[in-house]
């Protein structure tokens, strides 16, 4: 659960920078997000290069969505009539979503460690930020 709050909690400050459309319904629960784990050290903006930069560039799209599909996939489970299952479903989807969002940063080269670094790193810099999203922004380009 851990993991999957960091990723959404990192995709909706992410989405939110590149987007205009205002994240009205993140799902995010008093007491529910963590701080990150003392033994994660934050590398200085100079020091990120831009392999990492494309890669969480990369990896940050693909949470995105990711994040979309299973927000509307617990979404779903949650309108459903029969109500005896659904708590172990949202569980079921939880541990899916955690398992796809890992192997999401782990296929652009990253460990959810480094990732979630540098989008702290582009959260509280904005020339780290500017670059992450001129990574984003063309990709979105070719798909309009």
């Amino acid at each position: 659960m851990r993991l999957l709050t960091q990723f959404l909690s990192a995709a909706v400050l992410m989405s939110a920078w590149f987007s205009s459309i205002p994240i009205a319904n993140a799902q995010t629960q008093k007491g529910q997000a963590e701080a990150p784990s003392p033994g994660l050290s934050i590398p200085a903006p100079g020091s990120i290069t831009d392999e990492k930069l494309d890669a969480a560039a990369a990896a940050l799209e693909r949470v995105a969505a990711l994040q979309q599909t299973y927000r509307q996939r617990l979404a779903e489970v949650a309108t459903q009539a029969d109500q005896s299952g659904v708590q172990a479903e949202k569980e079921r989807i939880v541990v899916e979503a955690n398992n796809a969002l890992t192997k999401a940063v782990a296929d652009q080269g990253l460990s959810v460690e480094e990732y979630s670094a540098i989008l702290e790193v582009a959260q509280n810099d904005p020339e780290i930020r500017g670059k992450i999203l001129q990574r984003i922004r063309p990709s979105q380009n070719d798909r309009n």
